[in-house]
């Protein structure tokens, strides 16, 4: 059924009276959004302690006895040769570097637990680590798909467009990053436009470019015209989100990128992205202990630049398909991974990135929601503290949906309510409402009911609870044809927040002369 189509007045009414109340209740919570999420249920500690030092222990042998290899960085060798490391020379821009256990740690020490990454609105604020929950879109697709077009390389305007879906959702904390590739925008020059988009159609913190220091240079400058030179300086504004390039190797660019954000004092992400069987080994505890040593090893290069510059600790787990050699997202080996990674980010008091709305599925369908919640809900458990890939990610992260951007949000949405926990006082315990008509009585008019009937439940934008009949009459339209015409409307009814006149002008001055100053660049 296409936006806006009826099948009858009286069905018309109907449902424009429950979407208008519907959509009520989401202006409301859109109203109270949260910046973030404030956790009220315990983690899910699934390792027992012999389990976790023998994980550290593997850990620290992968590190001392095999090493971290350093391509093309000398200031990094240097930093971490005049911190102890052992530096065997490979050629004359490779190294490998060891390092004796516990060293890593001894040096993580000075990175915070906690820290606030400020938004250019400050009631958007994130703080990060603790108990904190900060949901981020998906990030990096080069494909973009809808229902109505379908796959389809990524353009800037996709790019601007899923930043506004995301400034929209009130479950949804943070812009993110590079939620598709605008690959109609030279590659060299791109990261300024996203950026930008980022500032002037959100007023939410964001990422920015990590692929080469010089676009990393310019993310933070971007950032420091937002919020100004010295506040910067003392605050996070902007992040990176680094992968080191495994098995057990930062490259160059990556070492560089991340002492960039470092020494302005900025936020980074330390992200193994392990395939098991591939670049990491199959078995799940092996692919922990891998990930947590080339994390530790990575975030210590920020404390070497910048004692005290925040760094979060991070995995990116997947399973492998033997019959294909195809990576498989939303698996549940994966997921009990994510868990076992948030007990280690508590023992060494770290902030944690992990997991997310994970699908190999083509299609915002049955196969894309249970893979995605399989992963979802082991970044909740486990502790994750920073949920990158919260909302859009199908066909492996090859492509960014429209239809499950809203989708994601829907269940980024329960599970505000889902991490509340349960309040237990004499309101919330209810004898009154019982008391009140007696036993056979229903409860529907009762002093308590009336008083919570509105925000008692959390309320799904998109499910149909109607009978079937009711459902059927209207067109029986199923959960990616109402998240199609959602996203449609999100988009039309779009209003950018308001940016000031005098930083948008500095921000296109600082954009123009910096592609001013380069050729284009296509690859």
């Amino acid at each position: 059924m296409a936006d806006g189509d009826t099948t009858g007045q009286e069905a018309r009414r109907s449902r424009g009276g429950r979407q208008q109340r519907r959509d009520a209740r989401v202006g409301v919570e859109a109203g109270i959004h949260r910046p973030y999420i404030v956790r009220g249920i315990p983690t899910y500690d699934i390792l027992s302690e012999e389990s976790l030092q023998a994980i550290e222990a593997t850990a620290d042998r992968i590190l001392a006895e095999i090493g971290i290899e350093l391509r093309e960085d000398h200031e990094a060798m240097r930093l971490y040769k005049a911190a102890g490391a052992e530096v065997t020379s490979e050629t004359e821009d490779v190294w490998r570097i060891r390092f004796a256990p516990g060293m890593l740690r001894e040096i993580l020490k000075t990175a915070p637990a906690e820290f606030t990454q400020h938004a250019r609105n400050p009631a958007n604020n994130v703080r990060i680590g603790g108990k904190n929950v900060v949901f981020a879109p998906s990030y990096g697709s080069p494909f973009v798909m809808d229902l109505d077009k379908g796959r389809r390389y990524g353009t800037i305007e996709d790019f601007r467009n899923f930043i506004k879906l995301a400034q929209s959702s009130p479950w949804l904390h943070h812009s993110g990053g590079t939620v598709c590739e605008p690959t109609d925008v030279p590659v060299n020059k791109r990261h300024l436009d996203m950026v930008y988009s980022h500032i002037r159609y959100s007023d939410r913190a964001f990422l920015g470019s990590i692929t080469a220091a010089e676009r990393a240079a310019d993310s933070v400058e971007m950032a420091r015209i937002v919020f100004g030179e010295g506040f910067a300086d003392q605050n996070c504004v902007v992040m990176g989100n680094f992968n080191t390039t495994s098995p057990l190797v930062i490259d160059g660019v990556t070492a560089a990128g991340i002492r960039t954000y470092a020494e302005a004092n900025q936020g980074s992400i330390h992200l193994p992205f392990l395939l098991g069987g591939a670049v990491a080994p199959l078995t799940i505890a092996g692919m922990v202990a891998q990930g947590f040593a080339e994390s530790m090893a990575s975030c210590a290069l920020t404390q070497l630049v910048r004692p005290g510059s925040p760094a979060i600790l991070a995995s990116f787990f997947s399973s492998m398909s033997l019959k294909t050699g195809s990576p498989t997202f939303g698996m549940p080996e994966p997921a009990i991974g994510s868990l076992a990674m948030g007990q280690l980010a508590r023992r060494i008091n770290l902030p944690l990135r992990c997991a997310g709305n994970f699908s190999t599925s083509k299609l915002p369908d049955g196969q894309a929601m249970w893979q995605s919640m399989m992963s979802m809900m082991s970044a909740i458990q486990g502790g994750a503290n920073y949920v990158l890939h919260s909302a859009g990610f199908l066909d492996g992260l090859l492509s960014m949906s429209y239809e499950k951007v809203v989708m994601d949000t829907d269940i980024c949405g329960a599970l505000h309510a889902y991490l509340d926990g349960m309040a237990v006082n004499e309101d919330t315990l209810a004898f009154e409402a019982l008391n009140e008509l007696g036993p056979g009585q229903h409860l529907f008019s009762t002093q308590h009911t009336l008083r919570h009937y509105e925000t008692a439940y959390w309320d799904s934008a998109l499910d149909d609870n109607q009978p079937w009949e009711t459902w059927d009459e209207q067109g029986g339209i199923d959960y990616a044809q109402r998240a199609n015409t959602r996203w449609k409307k999100i988009l039309r009814e779009y209003e950018a927040p308001a940016l000031d006149q005098g930083i948008d002008e500095a921000l296109q001055d600082f954009m123009a002369r910096r592609k001013a100053s380069m050729a284009d660049m296509w690859y």
